[in-house]
């Protein structure tokens, strides 16, 4: 029955009818004829036995047909059929869906819960087996080409099947099913050829999904379900070209994916769906155009509500960026202007490899929710995916734990059961809390990096301009010849010389504005050194500026817009560029023509500013930045004498009455009439900045590697330009005067000179060879180290067993003097600076002789040896931290001791220090910190630890740092080893002891058990202690009578800037006892502390040679200038308001500008008092006007670029006495600067009459307490201090994001005349004060 089997064997999928090359007929008649042999078997002839057997036959074929049936004509799964959607109620969003009700409901949902969104679609599809046959069902069953693989076909072909995946993802626990349209975009069914079908496809996925919603939620109508339309990132890149020899080569325009995108949104909106979801979005640029699609689709169609929207990007590696080079801080800053009701991560990572990226995510998402659906793993070596449902939801499950996700799911690898497994593991975690932000937010901007425009922090901002044909000749060369490739050197180049802003320019009459916009920005993009930072598309047209928007992945800033063409022209384009997501630049056009004076200006800037914040455009008020005309001055034309000025006036008008709007310009337009003097220009935009940045501008378009300092200008030329810049001469004969001026100094030359050193030969150079190396190293003598070395090398024959030889020799004789106390730090660091020298002479003949023996193994057939260090440590300062000095002292002495150190350098992410530990396989993990919010990230790091699992023992130093927070915040959080280690002299035997297997386990149960008591003191302590309520504090603050205590008022206002101050009158107010702490010199009673301690027996001659080094340094520094201290200090009006103290506008007190939040004692004391800063500032209900004072100081100009010559010289000692000598010069500074408001600015004490010891041992009126020190121990104070200095633009010394200040040698602090003021410690604080306090700084 051969045939009759053929003819059969299903073919096709269920439902379907037989393939055309099969006869029906044939068909008929071989079953007729099976038919009749079954009649024609005689079983009337049979006997009972023969019969019951053929029975049973005839049943066991039976069966098996029936088996063979059901495998061969259904898929392993099987569909039941979709419900009727007549018959199924509607879901609370109606039909058409309310979009501000589902935004609304799901916002709620996310605050109070974690929800649920599907798994993969495609994974779960697979499993249902469909062949190609399956694919095309009857509609497509004669189609041209293959269709199998197209997924979102199968809501035509299948659509009982996606029903039924939808059904299985929303009985599992799912609150969101995505619809079945990732590729459902005209520019992915291309493959395909059905673009024709994208439409259909869309509207048929979202009316399946819709309905299973509608069945489930029927079925538990307390938990209504959602469809997410599922909008995938199409399969071309906006920002990458495909071509490797063309770089600027794109497959598709941005106008072609918005067309595609805008599509697929209204397929999707028609067919009933909830959400819409731009996921999986690998080139942000191409998510933008998603975005911008969406936005256009919704304001084309005003009666629809507009849906919310979610995005999905995609991380595609441990660097912690997409597939178009963007960390996810930046994709973030790019697409944040949709307002999304949610943003996260998904796809190409497990939940493992994604968690830092999610972390980084949620700290910055700071209007929305925050999301994340990881693949089942990382796949295996056949693309597949092994992780279970249990172990998935166990691994993604941290990110609920962690607090840092308001929605979870699956991507690639999941299925139903996954989903499930996840939703029952975090069913009663709580979600993340969404940040509440108060007042205007920061402006942020991105390249393939974000960046916070702000002046307190960032700084003014540099936009490099020479991309712009009207700003560089050579670029426009270079473009006019179709150089592109050149013209991108320059682009560099302004990276390089600190451009922070990159602004591009392609206005010229002879060019095709766009094709040059679109060609040098493509090609740029793929580019990191220049595409990291963000891009300023600039151009008098706008077509030019929408090209280039079109062409940025980041968040751009669009260069310009105005009033000129009316305020519809101006609305309209306003509303593009939000809809592009950038930042817009306004020039102080209007119908009248160019805005030149001050009226003019800041009238246009306040017209414009009301349109773009209306409901009219909607303009985010961060994001308007106003160019009110930077004009050329000294035409000789006395009407544009005051152009400068008047733009500087502009500026502080904008900023205190247009809150938000943030100034910019183009300086060079400033110094058009003195062309050709180049010199002389630089100096005419550096005076007007200077001006300009304190009266608020923002950022300015400068050519940022050519600029001087406005110090640096030198006399009469500084004073000559201010006078034209400020239009300040009385005869009107500046101009003349500088252009003559300029003609005398252009011969000017540098001039220089050397001297020679002169050396004598000792009598310790008489001795043999290995007692020179060893004496040199003991002496710290570098003079001879290379001729000794060489010497030695000759007499040894073996580079390696000089450095194993005499070198080691030397250095163990160092480490054992140290270890007994017989050398001091800084002899150990001038030893392993002759270690160094001598070490980097051997370094070629090291080389060849390892090639040597190399060879000489491999030709014996042995393996290669390495050496190997006793052991290796990593050393990092946390994230936020920049001081380095303790740290670098200790990885000098490890290293003198043959451990080999990897220190990854300052403001280290617990990312990038695990990494480098496990890259490393490090044997010891150091962490350091300075500021007290280091403490934190240390306790972060130990978790991280913890949580992956890395056990390497964890060493905790720095200034904040002590044996009790460790023993109490850290080791609980490690079940790893960790331990405190109080300075470099404890480090060797700390390290020596966790490294030696001998004495490890007894070494490690000591230091556990003397936390284990340090923890139980601790709160056995806390028990003890009794608090006041906040209230009850407050009532016992200090009394204290104001009427005799009145405030004398000062004799300035406002803020003074002290740039390039002299180095050499800082010196008379040096403490130079921190000096010999650093470097762990201490003397003993009597003779403790300078100048005593070059008494002492053991300390005292190493401590005046430490002295004598500082001293000379000292001296080299300022005689050559190689540090420069800048300082800025402000007065201010100011009145205590409860435990506030509120800074005022001006002396009539009605607008506050500022506010400083203080904290009170609260535990209890014999003191009659509980003291906060507050109580030192006369109360505002007083009528008593008092005042507040302000200072940040920094020594460290300078001090990183000597560091880095000193290290190329491997001179760990001087490196280390730098960074100690500017610490000196910058609390110095501090010093005289507080002397100076006391006697001279306030003049509070204009008779004080102290030596500098005296000012030393705190014997003057005042304080001057610092944010993060006991009296006001909160960081997040000096934002408020630095925006009221202006301290960032004024003097240039920035906060981190954690506050710590940089340069590193930088001091601040609050000034408080009072004679009642005293400092105090707030000690700790109970939950009443700290709720109190975060609800009046307005803190989540």
């Amino acid at each position: 029955h051969a045939a009759t089997r053929t003819a059969w064997r299903p073919t096709t999928a269920r439902g379907s009818m037989p393939p055309s090359g099969i006869d029906a007929s044939a068909i008929a008649q071989a079953v007729q004829a099976e038919i009749e042999r079954q009649t024609e078997a005689g079983f009337a002839a049979m006997t009972a036995d023969e019969l019951a057997a053929a029975v049973g036959q005839l049943e066991q074929q039976l069966a098996k047909a029936k088996a063979a049936l059901a495998a061969s004509a259904a898929p392993a799964a099987v569909a039941p059929k979709a419900a009727d959607p007549d018959t199924l109620p509607e879901l609370p969003w109606g039909s058409p869906v309310d979009g501000a009700k589902v935004r609304a409901f799901v916002d709620e949902e996310m605050s109070r819960r974690i929800m649920i969104i599907d798994g993969a679609m495609g994974t779960t599809i697979q499993q249902y087996k469909f062949s190609e046959e399956d694919f095309r069902g009857d509609r497509f069953k004669d189609y041209h080409r293959d269709i199998k693989g197209n997924n979102d076909m199968l809501v035509l072909t299948q659509p009982d099947t996606i029903y039924d995946i939808h059904r299985r993802y929303f009985e599992a626990g799912a609150d969101i099913c995505e619809t079945n349209t990732f590729s459902g975009t005209t520019i992915a069914q291309a493959d395909y050829g059905m673009e024709d079908l994208v439409y259909e496809i869309n509207l048929r996925a979202a009316q399946l999904a819709v309905r299973a919603a509608k069945a489930v939620t029927a079925t538990q109508p307390h938990k209504p379900r959602l469809v997410a339309g599922a909008i995938g990132p199409t399969n071309r890149t906006l920002s990458i070209s495909p071509s490797v020899e063309d770089p600027g080569f794109r497959n598709c325009t941005w106008d072609e994916v918005v067309i595609a995108y805008k599509e697929q949104t209204r397929a999707l909106v028609d067919g009933g769906v909830h959400i819409l979801l731009v996921e999986t979005i690998f080139d942000t640029l191409n998510a933008k155009a998603a975005l911008f699609a969406i936005d256009e689709f919704f304001d084309e169609n005003p009666t629809i509500v507009p849906l919310p929207v979610m995005i999905s990007g995609t991380i595609v590696d441990l660097s912690g960026r997409t597939l178009s080079g963007q960390t996810t801080e930046a994709f973030y800053v790019s697409v944040m202007h949709a307002k999304p009701l949610c943003i996260g991560l998904n796809c190409a990572l497990g939940a493992t490899q994604m968690l830092p990226f999610m972390q980084a995510l949620s700290n910055c998402a700071n209007v929305c929710h925050v999301h994340a659906y990881p693949n089942a793993g990382l796949p295996n070596a056949m693309g597949g995916y092994d992780q279970k449902p249990a172990e998935f939801a166990l691994e993604v499950k941290q990110f609920a734990d962690l607090g840092i996700v308001n929605m979870l799911g699956g991507c690639c690898g999941t299925t139903p059961e996954h989903i499930g497994a996840l939703a029952k593991a975090v069913a009663s975690v709580k979600p993340r809390v969404k940040p509440t932000i108060t007042g205007i937010p920061k402006m942020q901007i991105s390249g393939l990096e974000a960046c916070t425009v702000d002046l307190g922090t960032l700084g003014f901002v540099n936009l490099g301009e020479r991309c712009n044909l009207a700003g560089s000749i050579k670029f426009k060369k270079l473009i006019m010849g179709g150089e592109y490739d050149k013209a991108l050197d320059i682009a560099k180049h302004q990276a390089e010389s600190g451009a922070q802003v990159l602004d591009i320019n392609m206005d010229d009459g002879m060019l095709d504005g766009v094709a040059a916009m679109t060609k040098f920005l493509n090609m740029a993009i793929p580019e990191p050194d220049v595409s990291r930072l963000p891009i300023m598309v600039d151009s008098s047209k706008f077509h030019i500026v929408e090209a280039g928007l079109k062409c940025c992945q980041g968040k751009c800033i669009a260069n310009s817009i105005s009033l000129k063409e009316g305020e519809a022209n101006f609305i309209r384009q306003a509303k593009i560029i939000k809809r592009f997501g950038a930042a817009v630049v306004v020039m102080a056009f209007d119908e009248e023509g160019q805005a030149a004076g001050y009226a003019e200006k800041i009238r246009i800037c306040k017209r414009a500013y009301d349109i773009l914040v209306s409901d009219k455009v909607g303009f985010p008020r961060e994001d308007i930045i106003f160019d009110p005309n930077i004009l050329t001055i000294a035409t000789g034309l006395a009407e544009h004498n005051n152009y400068g000025k008047d733009f500087i006036e502009s500026c502080a008008w904008i900023k205190a009455n247009l809150p938000g709007a943030k100034i910019s310009g183009g300086v060079s337009n400033l110094s058009f009439g003195f062309r050709g003097l180049n010199e002389l220009r630089e100096a005419i935009h550096a005076v007007f900045l200077y001006h300009a940045i304190k009266n608020g501008m923002d950022m300015g378009i400068v050519n940022a590697g050519a600029m001087p300092i406005y110090t640096d200008i030198p006399e009469p030329m500084r004073s000559y330009v201010e006078q034209v810049v400020l239009n300040t001469s009385d005869d009107g004969e500046h101009v003349e005067r500088l252009l003559k001026f300029a003609e005398e100094e252009k011969e000017r030359k540098e001039r220089g000179g050397a001297t020679a050193k002169v050396t004598s030969k000792l009598e310790w150079r008489e001795k043999p060879i290995r007692e020179r190396l060893t004496y040199s190293l003991i002496k710290g003598i570098s003079e001879f180290v290379d001729e000794d070395t060489e010497e030695a090398r000759q007499e040894i024959k073996s580079p390696l067993q000089v450095i194993e030889g005499p070198l080691m020799d030397g250095m163990n004789e160092v480490g054992d003097l140290f270890g007994a106390g017989k050398m001091f730090l800084p002899q150990v660091i001038k030893s392993a600076r002759v270690m160094k020298k001598a070490v980097a002479y051997l370094i070629p003949y090291l080389e060849k002789e390892k090639e040597e023996v190399k060879a000489a193994r491999a030709a014996a057939g042995l393996p290669v040896e390495e050496d190997k260090p006793k052991g290796t440590v990593v050393m990092a300062t946390v994230k936020g931290d920049v001081h380095d000095i303790g740290k670098n002292i200790v990885g000098v002495v490890l290293g003198c001791n043959n451990y080999k150190v990897i220190d990854i350098g300052v403001m280290c992410s617990c990312d990038k220090i695990l990494t480098a530990v496990l890259e490393s396989k490090a044997d010891i993990l150091g962490l350091s910190g300075l500021i007290t919010p280091s403490l934190d990230e240390m306790v972060f790091v130990a978790q991280e630890m913890e949580r992956r699992g890395i056990k390497v023992p964890l060493m905790i130093g720095g200034a904040t740092t002590s044996k009790m927070h460790t023993a109490v915040k850290i080791t609980p959080k490690f079940s790893g080893f960790s331990i405190h280690v109080l300075d470099a002299s404890r480090a060797v035997g700390v390290v020596a002891s966790l490294l030696d297997e001998r004495v490890r386990d007894e070494y490690q149960a000591d230091v556990r058990e003397q936390y284990d008591d340090l923890r139980e003191e601790h709160y056995a302590s806390l028990s003890e202690r009794k608090f006041l309520a906040l209230e009850k504090a407050r009532a016992k603050g200090l009394a204290v009578d104001w009427k005799v205590h009145v405030p004398p008022t000062p004799k300035m206002l406002g803020n003074k800037v002290f740039l390039n101050f002299p180095l050499a009158e800082l010196v008379p107010y040096i403490d130079w006892n921190p000096l010999f702490a650093v470097w762990q010199l201490r003397g003993r009673y009597p003779n403790r502390g300078y100048p005593k301690i070059f008494n002492d027996e053991l300390a005292g001659v190493e401590a005046k040679k430490l002295y004598d080094d500082a001293v000379a340094l000292m001296q080299h520094v300022i005689d050559n200038k190689l540090l420069e201290a800048r300082a800025v200090v402000g007065i201010y009006p100011a009145n205590s308001v409860g435990d506030d103290i509120e800074v005022y506008e001006d002396e009539s007190r009605t607008s506050a500008k500022a506010t400083f939040y203080t904290l009170r004692q609260q535990e209890e004391r014999e003191d009659d008092s509980y003291l906060a800063l507050s109580d030192f500032v006369a109360p505002k209900g007083s009528g008593v006007k008092d005042y507040i004072g302000a200072f940040a100081v920094s020594a460290g100009f300078g001090s990183e670029e000597l560091c880095e010559k000193y290290k190329a010289d491997n001179n760990d000692y001087n490196v280390i006495m730098t960074e100690a000598i500017a610490d000196r010069f910058a609390e110095a500074f501090a010093e005289l600067l507080h002397a100076k408001m006391r006697k001279e600015l306030w003049a509070y004490a204009p008779d004080e009459e102290i030596s500098p010891d005296d000012m030393l041992k705190v014997k003057y009126q005042g304080i001057r307490p610092a944010p993060g020190y006991p009296t006001q121990p909160d960081h997040t104070e000096k934002p408020t201090m630095w925006r009221l200095l202006g301290a960032a633009e004024s003097a240039g010394i920035t906060l981190t994001d954690s506050h710590a200040m940089l340069p590193a040698a930088s001091v601040s602090a609050i000034v408080l005349a009072n004679p009642c003021a005293q400092y105090f410690q707030v000690g700790r604080v109970c939950k009443d004060q700290v709720v109190d306090y975060a609800g009046r700084k307005k803190l989540s």
